[in-house]
């Protein structure tokens, strides 16, 4: 019975032709050795299972061939190249840093620099994991690094070229390897499927080659993985069902409850994705990577982006364009709320199900009426409010009493204009998801969308009553007079002042300490000015201000030792009279 050999070594590449994914780096490396321009070192930095160590192996290889073919790869025909094959070699020396890392062994290391090589030119010293070695085993090794006998090369291999101190870095010429790309890892599991003989489907090695997320090693191993359970038939089931992946099919189906606004339909998707297994973080995050495809997806000039098959990729093409681009900006910050406040969450169920609410209210339709008049309150859009909604103020406008301003004076509502009740009704993700948005000035943004429901029957109507400076110093504090038990909201609503930037926006300055006691009661505060003011789109910039740090306090002695600097005929006083300071 013949030995079973692992993908991963039975393909591991052998030549600079062979080798995937890295071109332009390889034909670096081959003109390097065309114009015979070879440095005494080495470093090749890059993510796990990109092709390092091989790499390292082909130079080693190809830069002591006797007789290298025309487009300077090695002949494998040669003696030099016959001991490599064969793993008896004494032109390469391969050093595991991981477990050689101290001074002795970079010691012996250096007493073997100088043996010269028994066949070709040169002695390779492939040294992996590099960053591993102590400070001590680099301060050893520097010397050598900088003037090794001429026919010494050192390469270095690591995944962690940040660890690497920088007078090594300045004695190597850098190589950094690319993640190998999805596509480029499909072509190969292909070539290998063939050459074995295993039937594949696209989307199954799609699904393994974004597993590996680039690395050719790891999705040789997961390619074993599948094709061991399969049967020698890859299908696109059998893989994400042997690789615990999450099958698109729910986002898909996800993404078309979002669009109805179908909670209930929303969460039995939910249900059913935690019945199959899966942790509900990876749930979480897979959502927030689909929405994302979805989102390159909806441009053809980001289409690029996406590393899927084509099949799949127009399938999130034409789901893309049935939203809006800037809805996916909302649901994409949602989803990444939830995963950061997930590991502190007590119920974190509950945390994944209040987040799937909050994207099915982005685009829900308007509430019907119950039947009744009674039972439940349906949930109500937060989105803006429609066109529709907005047109029976514009056809029929109700007639509303004067109010009172701050000076007395009467303000009755303006009519809103045509344009504006337009400007209202476009999907705005700020207003719509009531999400706070910082800007470079440390300024937070509340915009939600009406912020009180109102029992009525028939349409709800839109308020957008025109509002001036007064009036909003006005509602301000009208609040702080009717709410004298809430002091510390209260204090920091005193030590500042509503100031109006635009015709439905104003802004406040404070302190982060102010800020924090804003942020649990900013919905109330909203709600009440926006009921006083008849104007349903009143929103609030709180811009984040430095406080001047707070005056020194001197003690008694520090104030006297500053006056017998500032005044010599007191220090004379002190020492004629011999005073003493107690």
């Amino acid at each position: 019975m013949e030995n079973y050999i692992v993908s991963a070594r039975k393909y591991r590449p052998s030549t600079f032709r062979s080798v995937v994914g890295q071109q332009a780096l390889t034909h670096t490396l081959k003109s390097a050795i065309d114009n015979a321009r070879l440095a005494h070192a080495y470093l090749f930095c890059g993510p796990r299972g990109v092709g390092k160590t091989s790499c390292a192996r082909i130079f080693a290889k190809t830069i002591n061939c006797l007789n290298p073919t025309a487009d300077h790869e090695a002949c494998n025909e040669c003696e030099s190249c016959k001991a490599f094959n064969e793993q008896h070699s004494y032109n390469i020396v391969e050093l595991d840093a991981a477990s050689n890392n101290s001074v002795d062994d970079m010691r012996n290391l250096i007493d073997q620099v100088r043996i010269p090589p028994p066949i070709g030119k040169y002695r390779v010293y492939i040294i992996d994991e590099v960053h591993m070695l102590s400070s001590a085993a680099f301060n050893a090794f520097l010397k050598t690094l900088e003037e090794p006998p001429a026919h010494a090369i050192f390469i270095l291999a690591t995944t962690e070229k940040h660890k690497i101190i920088p007078t090594i870095l300045s004695r190597c010429q850098i190589y950094d390897f690319a993640r190998i790309t999805t596509q480029d890892i499909v072509s190969q599991l292909q070539y290998i499927a063939e050459q074995e003989g295993i039937k594949t489907e696209g989307a199954a090695l799609n699904v393994i080659a974004q597993k590996a997320d680039g690395a050719m090693r790891d999705a040789l191993s997961i390619f074993d993985q599948v094709a061991a359970a399969s049967e020698g038939n890859i299908t696109y089931q059998s893989t994400i069902a042997n690789l615990n992946v999450l099958d698109h099919d729910y986002y898909f189906r996800l993404i078309e409850a979002f669009k109805k606004g179908d909670v209930p339909e929303a969460l039995l998707i939910y249900k059913e994705v935690r019945d199959h297994g899966f942790d509900s973080k990876f749930f979480i995050n897979g959502l927030a990577q689909h929405l994302r495809d979805l989102m390159v997806a909806y441009d053809p000039r980001t289409r690029s982006l996406l590393e899927m098959s084509d099949e799949l990729a127009e399938e999130f093409a034409k789901q893309a364009v049935s939203l809006n681009p800037r809805w996916y900006y909302v649901a994409m910050d949602l989803c990444n709320t939830c995963d950061l406040n997930y590991p502190t969450a007590t119920n974190k169920q509950f945390l994944v199900e209040l987040t799937l609410i909050k994207i099915c209210q982005l685009l829900a339709p308007a509430p019907a009426p119950t039947p009744g008049g009674g039972g439940g309150v349906p949930l109500r859009s937060i989105a803006q409010p429609t066109a529709q909604q907005a047109a029976p103020q514009q056809s029929a406008p109700q007639p509303t009493a004067p109010r009172a301003s701050a000076q007395g004076q009467s303000a009755a509502p303006a009519a809103q204009p045509a344009a504006q009740q337009e400007s209202h009704s476009r999907f705005d993700p700020i207003a719509s998801s009531g999400v706070h948005r910082f800007n470079t000035k440390q300024t937070l943004r509340f915009d939600s969308a009406t912020s009180k429901e109102k029992e009525s029957e028939g349409p709800a109507r839109v308020r957008n009553a025109v509002f001036n400076q007064d009036m909003l110093t006005a509602a301000w504090n009208n609040f702080i007079r009717n709410h004298p038990h809430r002091r510390m909201l209260i204090s920091a609503m005193g030590m500042t002042q509503p100031t109006l930037t635009s015709q439905n926006v104003f802004e406040i300055r404070v302190s982060e300490v102010q800020k924090s006691i804003f942020d649990q009661d900013i919905t109330e505060i909203l709600a009440a000015i926006r009921d006083e003011l008849q104007n349903d789109f009143v929103g609030m910039n709180i811009q984040i201000v430095e406080t001047a740090p707070r005056p020194k306090y001197k003690t008694p002695r520090e104030i006297i030792e500053d006056i017998r600097t500032a005044y010599p005929a007191i220090e004379s006083l002190i020492n004629d009279f011999k005073l003493s300071m107690k």
